[in-house]
């Protein structure tokens, strides 16, 4: 499935300035006339067929409670006290047939936006699902923080490209951090300000990457506040109550299925529509006609129409993982209900893009085990996906179901293949080797700690041999190499990669229990983590005896022999090729974007819509004064605190958004 959305004319993204926001706050509500003409939301077109075509709770009690035989519960979103704009990105608005412009200018919009105002039309309610977290079922989840508002009919005139992958003519809104649902727990119904805007940015750039993706189409703020804990310091401080507009065809997900679960043996959990199969039917020909018209149409038969059905969701999640191993992003929590039924990038949370190359990487510190780090997200999709099958049986056979995860890994290393051609510029041919250069390139990178982004963004200034070239290739090779070295770890850089998270005694008694008593060993601890330990304890040994000289004279010679290869593949891409020069400029193709720069967080978003572009005047943060130093900004209440916090790990020079990350850059994490 190709990304979602195209290119809708120019791209603009806005930022209220302060005295618009001025001029807003000095009028009532009362005082903009007439509803039609209030507010471009309110002429939105709403056609909620989810709630028609699935269960729907009867009960509107408040309070967190298990819902049974039904797929949705209607909500009530908490207002939030002057909800204003912190960004909007028009190209997602425009899905919705909606200007990006009138929108910012609108003074109703962050109160709709926010769900602190219901549109004309709307239906807020909140979606009951479970999941397997962590590998283990872990009963009723749902939208504990996200509200969905209803599904907006596509305006006329819109891409046919885009109703291809949209065939249900509706995108789903939804707003997140709107307030309590019955699915909420423990927890408040809120998000702060870090998060949205985390999310909202992290969408659009998984969009402008051509990674399949939710959408944000706006994150608004307000006045209304929660208590949070940052740092996790036992030191909460009040944070903004801040809300993001999430935009799809649908949210469901394979957790959606896994409502009608019988008692897991192992938590004693139990989907809370256990034994109204019904109900899965209904949601399976839901699902099926709105979004797979095809399938429905070309298979008569219902259990092949659904074996098909599965087919397709697991092509479409093979090729998204491979999307993400190839621009190195780390979901953080692949639960089951964190996986889209249409193969889409769902819920951002502890979500990273990985650094320094490491299949290790793991970008949630809730994650101790590395149950989803880097590379072990295809296999964890591929178990997501075997749960999908068991939640859909009968209606899905169990042996049909295991013949079709069965091509799971041929799909994926191929899209993983194709899409890592495209990286390297090897755009004409395939040869067999291809698969040996790529590996050996991550394994070089791996070996010498070169920054995964930036290392691809200097081979894009590797150009293929041509016939009279006047620079001798040896020469060529080292410019190469040293311009990779630019990207590599340093000795001391590498030495704290390698240390090892686990207790030296911990690591110790555990050893000695796998040796002594194995049964008790794998009861209490997981091999691949031992194992993971034990190689870092190898190689740090290593650069405990390497000099920095020594370790540079050993990345220039694994980078230029690496280096010799490449250019000799890339020889062979202009062999019978007699216009070589449209050959260097489709390796080299970019395209275009327009957009405005009114906050850092539009700044942001401006490097992100151009990911494979260098930007001059954009390569450092907008807070940064002549001379490098940083500017003195009014801070909110509660972010002095945070910044104190922060300041404890010393002071840090601003650092552009295109270097090679800076060693402090590890003490960053997210759960």
């Amino acid at each position: 499935m190709a990304c979602l959305g195209r290119r809708l004319g120019q791209s603009r993204i806005f930022l209220p300035g302060v005295s618009m926001l001025r001029l807003f706050g000095s009028f009532g509500v009362d005082d903009m006339g007439p509803a039609t003409s209030r507010s471009p939301l309110e002429r939105l077109e709403f056609d909620n067929v989810v709630l028609r075509k699935l269960p729907l709770d009867p009960s509107e009690e408040p309070g967190v409670r298990q819902v049974k035989a039904a797929c949705f519960s209607r909500v009530k979103p908490q207002p939030l006290t002057r909800p204003r704009f912190v960004a909007v990105s028009p190209e997602a608005l425009a899905l919705l047939g909606l200007n990006g412009e009138e929108v910012l200018n609108d003074p109703l919009a962050p109160e709709y936006l926010s769900g602190s105002k219901i549109m004309p039309g709307s239906e807020p309610a909140a979606h009951c699902y479970c999941g397997h977290q962590f590998g283990q079922f872990a009963g009723q989840l749902g939208d504990g923080a996200a509200c969905y508002l209803g599904e907006v009919k596509v305006p006329p005139g819109q891409d046919p490209e885009l109703l291809q992958e949209n065939p249900s003519s509706r995108w789903e809104i939804q707003v997140k951090g709107a307030g309590l649902t019955p699915y909420s727990r423990q927890a408040d119904g809120r998000k702060v300000l870090r998060s949205s805007i985390r999310e909202f940015l992290c969408s659009e750039a998984m969009f402008f990457l051509g990674v399949p993706t939710s959408r944000a189409g706006s994150v608004v703020t307000s006045d209304s506040r929660v208590l949070r804990d940052v740092y996790y310091s036992g030191k909460p401080c009040y944070e903004r109550c801040s809300v993001v507009l999430r935009i799809a065809p649908t949210f469901l997900r394979f957790g959606s299925f896994e409502i009608f679960k019988q008692v897991d043996e192992f938590t004693g959990h139990q989907g809370p529509s256990y034994g109204h199969d019904e109900i899965r039917g209904q949601m399976l020909d839901y699902v099926i006609e709105m979004f797979y018209p095809e399938i429905q149409h070309n298979y008569p038969d219902r259990v092949e129409r659904n074996v098909a059905f599965f087919r397709e969701v697991m092509l479409r999640t093979a090729r998204l993982v491979a999307q993400w191993q190839c621009v190195g992003f780390c979901h953080g929590v692949l639960n089951t209900d964190n996986m889209s039924i249409l193969g889409l990038t769902l819920d951002y949370g502890p979500y990273g893009f990985m650094d320094r190359f490491d299949p290790d990487f793991v970008c949630n510190a809730s994650d101790n085990s590395g149950r989803y780090s880097y590379q072990a997200q295809p296999a964890i999709c591929r178990w997501n996906l075997v749960k999908l099958a068991e939640a859909l049986a009968p209606e899905l056979p169990p042996d049909r179901a295991e013949s079709v995860i069965g091509e799971y890994l041929g799909l994926y290393n191929s899209f993983y293949l194709e899409n890592m051609r495209k990286k390297l510029g090897l755009l004409k041919k395939k040869e067999p080797q291809d698969e040996t250069l790529i590996t050996e390139l991550l394994q070089t990178m791996h070996n010498t700690g070169a920054d995964f982004t930036n290392t691809f963004r200097s081979l894009s200034q590797i150009s293929c041999p041509t016939e009279g070239e006047s620079v001798l290739e040896e020469d060529f090779v080292k410019h190469a190499t040293d311009l990779l070295l630019e990207q590599c770890a340093s000795l001391e850089e590498l030495k704290a990669t390698n240390k090892p998270s686990m207790d030296p005694r911990e690591l110790a008694m555990l050893l000695s229990i796998a040796q002594s008593n194995p049964a008790l060993f794998q009861m209490i601890s997981e091999r691949m983590r031992i194992e993971r330990q034990l190689d870092r304890l190898s190689r740090l040994k290593g650069l405990m005896e390497t000099s920095q000289e020594e370790l540079k004279t050993q990345q220039a010679e694994e980078w230029s022999h690496w280096i010799a290869c490449y250019r000799k593949r890339l020889a062979h891409e202009l062999e019978g090729q007699s216009d070589v020069q449209s050959v260097q400029e489709e390796r080299n193709a970019i395209e275009a974007a327009e957009n405005g720069d009114f906050s850092e967080v539009q700044r942001v978003l401006k490097v992100l819509e151009k990911p494979f572009s260098s930007q001059p005047g954009l390569e450092l943060p907008a807070w940064v004064g002549e001379g490098g130093s940083t500017e003195q900004a009014e801070r909110d209440e509660g972010e002095e605190q945070q910044q104190e916090m922060a300041s404890t790990t010393g002071a840090r020079n601003p650092v552009p958004y295109d270097s090679k990350p800076p060693s402090w850059a590890q003490e960053i994490c997210v759960t």
